[in-house]
């Protein structure tokens, strides 16, 4: 028999992050796996990891959810930012009444900025070649 899973897609920048929320009956709560490894041997950086369990934090089911996720693309910032996404969209199948929570917290809001590209005749997207009277 399949477990039963809540679940949520993040995006961010280039990244995708595939979330599943297994309700933890003790054994296994509170544990994030991201990518077939635990979230402290992904994401070195501490701030990516606090930035990814904020959804978590605010609606105070911190230890009760084993989390896998799967993400694709991107850096590990985008991807932190991602998951926090997935994790924000997954807990509000869990329980519709944590809404207000995720939207005053921003979890819920696609962040929408993408790397421009670049135009031709220029350097980069928006960096002009240096003009020269003379």
């Amino acid at each position: 028999m399949a477990e039963e899973y809540y679940y949520g897609l993040g995006r961010r920048k280039r990244a995708t992050a595939q979330v599943r929320l297994y309700p933890g009956d003790g054994a296994g709560g509170g544990v994030i796996i991201v990518n077939g490894k635990l979230m402290e041997e992904y994401f070195t950086r501490e701030r990516d990891i606090l930035h990814l369990i904020e959804p978590l934090k605010a609606t105070g089911t911190l230890g009760d959810f084993k989390i896998t996720v799967k993400v694709r693309g991107g850096g590990l910032s985008g991807q932190a930012g991602a998951i926090r996404h997935g994790i924000a969209r997954a807990l509000l199948k869990v329980n519709p009444d944590l809404r207000p929570i995720l939207r005053k917290g921003g979890f819920l809001t696609r962040d929408p900025r993408e790397k421009e590209r670049k135009k031709p005749g220029l350097k980069r997207a928006r960096k002009a070649p240096q003009y020269t009277k003379r």
